[in-house]
Protein backbone atom coordinates (compact mmCIF):
# COMPACT_ATOMS: atom_id res chain seq x y z
CA UNK A 1 0.00 0.00 0.00
CA UNK A 2 1.70 3.47 -1.71
CA UNK A 3 1.31 6.16 0.81
CA UNK A 4 -0.57 9.13 -0.69
CA UNK A 5 2.01 12.29 -2.13
CA UNK A 6 2.66 15.31 -0.33
CA UNK A 7 -0.05 17.97 -1.30
CA UNK A 8 2.67 19.57 -3.49
CA UNK A 9 3.53 16.41 -5.61
CA UNK A 10 0.35 15.63 -5.67
CA UNK A 11 -0.54 18.36 -8.23
CA UNK A 12 2.46 18.06 -9.93
CA UNK A 13 2.37 16.44 -13.72
CA UNK A 14 4.28 13.44 -12.33
CA UNK A 15 2.25 13.18 -9.22
CA UNK A 16 -1.15 13.55 -11.04
CA UNK A 17 0.28 11.11 -13.80
CA UNK A 18 0.86 8.30 -10.90
CA UNK A 19 -2.14 8.82 -9.32
CA UNK A 20 -4.23 8.44 -12.60
CA UNK A 21 -2.31 6.37 -14.47
CA UNK A 22 -4.71 3.51 -15.08
CA UNK A 23 -6.91 5.90 -16.82
CA UNK A 24 -4.49 7.11 -19.94
CA UNK A 25 -6.35 4.39 -21.73
CA UNK A 26 -10.26 4.83 -21.03
CA UNK A 27 -12.19 6.00 -23.78
CA UNK A 28 -13.95 8.49 -21.33
CA UNK A 29 -14.13 8.57 -17.83
CA UNK A 30 -17.40 9.53 -15.41
CA UNK A 31 -16.47 10.65 -12.20
CA UNK A 32 -19.02 10.42 -9.18
CA UNK A 33 -18.68 13.58 -7.34
CA UNK A 34 -20.89 14.36 -4.24
CA UNK A 35 -20.02 17.95 -3.30
CA UNK A 36 -18.39 16.65 -0.18
CA UNK A 37 -14.86 16.95 0.61
CA UNK A 38 -12.94 13.52 -0.68
CA UNK A 39 -14.94 13.93 -4.21
CA UNK A 40 -14.34 17.31 -4.95
CA UNK A 41 -10.16 17.16 -4.31
CA UNK A 42 -11.09 14.26 -6.95
CA UNK A 43 -12.90 16.36 -9.40
CA UNK A 44 -10.29 19.03 -9.02
CA UNK A 45 -7.28 16.74 -9.18
CA UNK A 46 -8.90 15.12 -12.18
CA UNK A 47 -9.46 18.69 -14.03
CA UNK A 48 -5.38 19.81 -13.78
CA UNK A 49 -4.88 15.78 -14.82
CA UNK A 50 -6.59 16.58 -18.08
CA UNK A 51 -4.97 20.28 -18.40
CA UNK A 52 -1.54 18.67 -18.23
CA UNK A 53 -1.95 16.66 -21.64
CA UNK A 54 -4.02 14.97 -24.26
CA UNK A 55 -6.48 12.76 -22.12
CA UNK A 56 -10.00 11.25 -22.02
CA UNK A 57 -12.64 13.41 -21.57
CA UNK A 58 -13.50 13.64 -18.41
CA UNK A 59 -17.64 13.87 -17.29
CA UNK A 60 -19.08 14.87 -13.76
CA UNK A 61 -22.09 13.00 -12.46
CA UNK A 62 -24.16 14.04 -9.31
CA UNK A 63 -26.50 11.57 -7.44
CA UNK A 64 -29.60 13.36 -6.25
CA UNK A 65 -30.94 10.25 -3.87
CA UNK A 66 -34.22 12.23 -3.02
CA UNK A 67 -34.10 11.66 0.49
CA UNK A 68 -32.50 15.23 1.59
CA UNK A 69 -34.22 18.28 0.87
CA UNK A 70 -30.96 20.09 0.23
CA UNK A 71 -29.88 17.44 -2.08
CA UNK A 72 -30.60 19.17 -5.54
CA UNK A 73 -29.11 22.40 -4.22
CA UNK A 74 -25.83 20.97 -3.24
CA UNK A 75 -25.92 18.77 -6.88
CA UNK A 76 -26.58 22.17 -8.44
CA UNK A 77 -23.90 23.84 -6.67
CA UNK A 78 -20.89 20.62 -8.32
CA UNK A 79 -22.28 21.55 -11.36
CA UNK A 80 -21.52 25.07 -10.92
CA UNK A 81 -17.54 24.28 -9.70
CA UNK A 82 -17.45 21.79 -12.67
CA UNK A 83 -18.63 24.27 -15.24
CA UNK A 84 -15.95 26.91 -13.79
CA UNK A 85 -13.28 23.80 -14.72
CA UNK A 86 -14.12 23.29 -17.72
CA UNK A 87 -16.00 19.91 -17.18
CA UNK A 88 -19.65 18.44 -18.41
CA UNK A 89 -21.81 17.52 -15.30
CA UNK A 90 -25.13 16.09 -15.06
CA UNK A 91 -27.43 15.41 -11.98
CA UNK A 92 -28.66 11.85 -11.73
CA UNK A 93 -32.05 11.47 -9.93
CA UNK A 94 -33.04 8.24 -8.00
CA UNK A 95 -36.86 8.18 -8.52
CA UNK A 96 -39.24 6.08 -6.77
CA UNK A 97 -40.65 4.42 -3.90
CA UNK A 98 -37.92 3.95 -1.69
CA UNK A 99 -37.69 1.24 0.69
CA UNK A 100 -38.34 1.98 4.19
CA UNK A 101 -35.29 -0.85 5.78
CA UNK A 102 -32.06 -1.19 4.55
CA UNK A 103 -32.45 2.27 2.51
CA UNK A 104 -28.40 2.56 2.56
CA UNK A 105 -27.59 -0.50 0.79
CA UNK A 106 -30.49 0.34 -1.67
CA UNK A 107 -28.83 3.77 -2.43
CA UNK A 108 -25.52 2.28 -3.04
CA UNK A 109 -27.17 -0.10 -5.56
CA UNK A 110 -29.11 2.71 -7.11
CA UNK A 111 -26.16 5.36 -7.18
CA UNK A 112 -24.25 2.29 -9.30
CA UNK A 113 -27.41 1.82 -11.50
CA UNK A 114 -27.62 5.51 -12.61
CA UNK A 115 -23.77 5.97 -12.74
CA UNK A 116 -22.80 2.76 -14.75
CA UNK A 117 -25.97 3.85 -17.14
CA UNK A 118 -24.74 7.14 -17.54
CA UNK A 119 -21.12 5.70 -18.68
CA UNK A 120 -22.80 4.12 -21.27
CA UNK A 121 -24.74 6.48 -22.56
CA UNK A 122 -21.33 8.92 -22.60
CA UNK A 123 -19.33 6.28 -24.46
CA UNK A 124 -16.96 6.00 -21.01
CA UNK A 125 -15.37 3.25 -20.05
CA UNK A 126 -14.45 3.95 -16.63
CA UNK A 127 -15.67 5.26 -13.85
CA UNK A 128 -13.70 6.99 -10.73
CA UNK A 129 -15.06 7.31 -7.25
CA UNK A 130 -13.60 9.20 -4.45
CA UNK A 131 -13.32 5.98 -1.57
CA UNK A 132 -10.70 6.68 0.95
CA UNK A 133 -8.39 4.74 3.47
CA UNK A 134 -10.60 6.20 6.16
CA UNK A 135 -13.97 4.40 3.94
CA UNK A 136 -11.92 0.74 3.40
CA UNK A 137 -11.33 0.98 7.56
CA UNK A 138 -14.92 1.56 7.72
CA UNK A 139 -15.09 -1.49 5.23
CA UNK A 140 -13.10 -3.95 6.52
CA UNK A 141 -15.20 -3.20 10.15
CA UNK A 142 -18.58 -3.69 8.83
CA UNK A 143 -17.41 -6.53 7.21
CA UNK A 144 -15.81 -8.66 9.81
CA UNK A 145 -18.75 -7.93 12.32
CA UNK A 146 -21.01 -9.56 9.58
CA UNK A 147 -19.04 -12.43 9.58
CA UNK A 148 -17.23 -11.97 6.26
CA UNK A 149 -14.34 -14.35 4.66
CA UNK A 150 -11.23 -13.62 3.52
CA UNK A 151 -12.64 -12.07 0.17
CA UNK A 152 -14.95 -9.25 2.56
CA UNK A 153 -12.52 -8.63 4.97
CA UNK A 154 -9.96 -7.59 1.28
CA UNK A 155 -12.16 -4.03 1.35
CA UNK A 156 -12.94 -2.22 -1.41
CA UNK A 157 -10.36 -3.06 -4.61
CA UNK A 158 -8.73 -0.35 -6.51
CA UNK A 159 -9.99 -1.34 -9.27
CA UNK A 160 -13.59 -3.65 -10.34
CA UNK A 161 -15.55 -4.57 -12.80
CA UNK A 162 -19.20 -3.43 -13.39
CA UNK A 163 -20.97 -4.53 -16.13
CA UNK A 164 -19.01 -3.53 -18.79
CA UNK A 165 -17.57 -0.26 -16.87
CA UNK A 166 -14.00 -0.31 -14.89
CA UNK A 167 -14.71 1.40 -11.66
CA UNK A 168 -11.12 3.15 -10.41
CA UNK A 169 -11.02 4.39 -6.38
CA UNK A 170 -7.72 6.23 -7.38
CA UNK A 171 -7.41 7.87 -3.38
CA UNK A 172 -7.69 4.72 -1.66
CA UNK A 173 -4.28 5.31 0.10
CA UNK A 174 -5.60 8.93 1.02
CA UNK A 175 -6.66 9.35 4.66
CA UNK A 176 -9.42 11.83 4.56
CA UNK A 177 -7.96 14.10 6.25
CA UNK A 178 -5.50 14.91 3.63
CA UNK A 179 -8.23 15.50 1.13
CA UNK A 180 -9.67 18.11 3.32
CA UNK A 181 -6.72 19.87 3.58
CA UNK A 182 -6.14 20.16 0.15
CA UNK A 183 -9.42 21.80 -0.34
CA UNK A 184 -9.21 24.21 2.19
CA UNK A 185 -5.71 24.84 1.28
CA UNK A 186 -7.12 25.57 -2.48
CA UNK A 187 -10.29 26.85 -1.98
CA UNK A 188 -11.92 24.44 -3.27
CA UNK A 189 -15.22 24.38 -1.71
CA UNK A 190 -17.42 21.34 -0.75
CA UNK A 191 -20.25 20.55 1.53
CA UNK A 192 -20.94 18.38 4.87
CA UNK A 193 -23.45 15.76 4.33
CA UNK A 194 -25.80 15.65 7.78
CA UNK A 195 -26.56 11.89 6.77
CA UNK A 196 -22.94 11.62 7.24
CA UNK A 197 -23.33 11.95 11.51
CA UNK A 198 -26.78 10.18 11.62
CA UNK A 199 -25.98 7.35 13.87
CA UNK A 200 -29.27 5.60 12.73
CA UNK A 201 -25.97 4.18 9.99
CA UNK A 202 -24.35 1.95 10.92
CA UNK A 203 -21.33 3.08 9.05
CA UNK A 204 -21.40 6.38 10.96
CA UNK A 205 -21.26 4.49 14.28
CA UNK A 206 -18.31 2.79 13.28
CA UNK A 207 -16.56 6.07 12.14
CA UNK A 208 -17.61 6.91 15.94
CA UNK A 209 -15.76 4.05 16.99
CA UNK A 210 -12.44 4.50 14.79
CA UNK A 211 -10.61 7.27 17.55
CA UNK A 212 -10.32 4.69 20.48
CA UNK A 213 -10.06 2.06 18.04
CA UNK A 214 -6.75 3.84 16.56
CA UNK A 215 -5.78 4.72 20.18
CA UNK A 216 -5.19 1.31 20.84
CA UNK A 217 -2.90 1.07 17.78
CA UNK A 218 -6.07 -0.19 15.44
CA UNK A 219 -6.15 2.61 12.91
CA UNK A 220 -7.26 3.10 9.36
CA UNK A 221 -3.86 2.57 8.17
CA UNK A 222 -3.55 -0.41 9.60
CA UNK A 223 -7.18 -1.82 8.74
CA UNK A 224 -6.29 -1.00 5.19
CA UNK A 225 -2.73 -3.06 5.23
CA UNK A 226 -4.55 -5.83 6.61
CA UNK A 227 -7.39 -5.26 3.73
CA UNK A 228 -4.49 -5.11 1.24
CA UNK A 229 -3.13 -8.67 2.65
CA UNK A 230 -6.72 -10.29 3.28
CA UNK A 231 -6.31 -9.81 -0.79
CA UNK A 232 -3.24 -10.94 -1.62
CA UNK A 233 -4.53 -14.11 0.39
CA UNK A 234 -7.69 -15.08 -1.22
CA UNK A 235 -6.23 -13.91 -4.98
CA UNK A 236 -3.71 -17.04 -3.92
CA UNK A 237 -6.27 -19.42 -2.83
CA UNK A 238 -8.48 -18.63 -5.74
CA UNK A 239 -5.46 -19.35 -7.89
CA UNK A 240 -4.86 -22.64 -5.99
CA UNK A 241 -8.63 -23.23 -6.57
CA UNK A 242 -8.78 -22.87 -10.42
CA UNK A 243 -5.46 -25.11 -10.24
CA UNK A 244 -7.41 -27.68 -8.53
CA UNK A 245 -10.63 -27.37 -10.19
CA UNK A 246 -8.86 -28.01 -13.45
CA UNK A 247 -7.26 -31.37 -12.21
CA UNK A 248 -10.63 -32.46 -11.69
CA UNK A 249 -11.22 -32.64 -15.38
CA UNK A 250 -14.16 -29.98 -15.60
CA UNK A 251 -16.76 -30.68 -18.11
CA UNK A 252 -19.38 -28.05 -19.68
CA UNK A 253 -22.53 -29.46 -21.58
CA UNK A 254 -25.99 -28.64 -21.78
CA UNK A 255 -25.57 -25.74 -19.08
CA UNK A 256 -24.28 -28.00 -16.69
CA UNK A 257 -20.68 -28.15 -15.21
CA UNK A 258 -19.52 -31.59 -13.78
CA UNK A 259 -15.96 -32.16 -12.42
CA UNK A 260 -14.62 -35.04 -10.55
CA UNK A 261 -15.80 -34.61 -7.24
CA UNK A 262 -12.89 -36.27 -4.92
CA UNK A 263 -10.53 -32.91 -4.92
CA UNK A 264 -13.39 -31.46 -3.06
CA UNK A 265 -12.05 -34.09 0.06
CA UNK A 266 -8.09 -34.18 -1.02
CA UNK A 267 -7.81 -30.31 -1.14
CA UNK A 268 -7.72 -27.81 2.30
CA UNK A 269 -11.59 -26.59 3.15
CA UNK A 270 -10.94 -23.14 2.08
CA UNK A 271 -9.60 -24.48 -1.49
CA UNK A 272 -13.12 -26.38 -1.63
CA UNK A 273 -15.07 -23.75 -0.85
CA UNK A 274 -13.26 -21.60 -3.66
CA UNK A 275 -14.18 -25.10 -6.37
CA UNK A 276 -17.35 -25.17 -5.25
CA UNK A 277 -17.89 -21.24 -5.83
CA UNK A 278 -15.79 -20.91 -9.00
CA UNK A 279 -17.62 -24.20 -10.54
CA UNK A 280 -20.89 -22.67 -10.31
CA UNK A 281 -19.81 -19.45 -11.72
CA UNK A 282 -18.20 -21.42 -14.57
CA UNK A 283 -21.90 -22.86 -14.62
CA UNK A 284 -22.90 -19.60 -15.23
CA UNK A 285 -24.71 -19.07 -12.30
CA UNK A 286 -24.40 -16.87 -9.22
CA UNK A 287 -22.19 -17.54 -6.59
CA UNK A 288 -23.76 -17.85 -3.11
CA UNK A 289 -23.34 -16.68 0.61
CA UNK A 290 -20.06 -17.60 2.28
CA UNK A 291 -21.76 -19.77 5.17
CA UNK A 292 -23.78 -21.80 2.53
CA UNK A 293 -21.04 -22.27 0.66
CA UNK A 294 -19.55 -23.77 3.36
CA UNK A 295 -22.29 -25.92 4.44
CA UNK A 296 -22.73 -26.98 0.95
CA UNK A 297 -18.64 -27.95 0.77
CA UNK A 298 -19.00 -29.98 4.26
CA UNK A 299 -21.95 -31.91 3.05
CA UNK A 300 -20.46 -32.80 -0.11
CA UNK A 301 -17.21 -33.88 1.10
CA UNK A 302 -18.84 -35.82 3.44
CA UNK A 303 -20.83 -37.96 1.09
CA UNK A 304 -17.46 -38.37 -1.50
CA UNK A 305 -15.66 -40.13 1.54
CA UNK A 306 -18.69 -42.09 2.54
CA UNK A 307 -19.11 -43.28 -1.21
CA UNK A 308 -22.47 -41.68 -1.26
CA UNK A 309 -24.65 -39.79 -3.77
CA UNK A 310 -26.16 -36.36 -2.63
CA UNK A 311 -28.22 -33.72 -4.08
CA UNK A 312 -28.82 -30.61 -2.88
CA UNK A 313 -29.43 -26.71 -3.84
CA UNK A 314 -27.69 -23.80 -3.65
CA UNK A 315 -28.36 -19.92 -5.03
CA UNK A 316 -30.63 -21.17 -8.08
CA UNK A 317 -28.49 -24.34 -8.20
CA UNK A 318 -28.24 -28.07 -8.13
CA UNK A 319 -25.90 -29.93 -6.98
CA UNK A 320 -25.79 -33.67 -7.65
CA UNK A 321 -22.86 -35.91 -6.39
CA UNK A 322 -23.55 -39.46 -8.25
CA UNK A 323 -22.45 -42.94 -6.92
CA UNK A 324 -19.24 -42.67 -9.64
CA UNK A 325 -17.81 -39.40 -7.19
CA UNK A 326 -18.57 -37.33 -10.26
CA UNK A 327 -20.49 -34.14 -9.23
CA UNK A 328 -22.69 -31.84 -11.85
CA UNK A 329 -23.67 -28.79 -11.29
CA UNK A 330 -26.48 -26.58 -13.57
CA UNK A 331 -29.83 -24.73 -12.91
CA UNK A 332 -32.12 -25.91 -10.03
CA UNK A 333 -35.31 -26.97 -12.18
CA UNK A 334 -38.87 -25.03 -11.66
CA UNK A 335 -40.40 -26.11 -8.37
CA UNK A 336 -44.00 -27.60 -8.62
CA UNK A 337 -46.64 -25.30 -7.25
CA UNK A 338 -48.68 -27.22 -4.46
CA UNK A 339 -52.52 -27.29 -5.14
Amino acid sequence: MASPPPPDDALSDDGLERLFASLNQASAIVAAVSGGPDSTALMHLLARWTAAGARPPVHVATIDHGLRPEAAAEAASVGREAAALGLPHRILAWTGDKPRAGIQEAAREARYRLLVDHARQVGASHLVTAHTRDDQAETVLMRLARGSGLAGLAGMRRETDRPGIRHVRPLLDWPKTSLVDLCRAHGWRFVEDPSNADEIYARVRWRRLMPRLAAEGLDAERLARFAGRAAQAEEALGLKAREALDRAGPVLEDGSLSFEAGILAREPFAIAVRVLEQALVGAGLESSRLDRLEACTERLRDAVRAGESLSLTIAGALVRLDRTGRASIGPEPPRRRGR
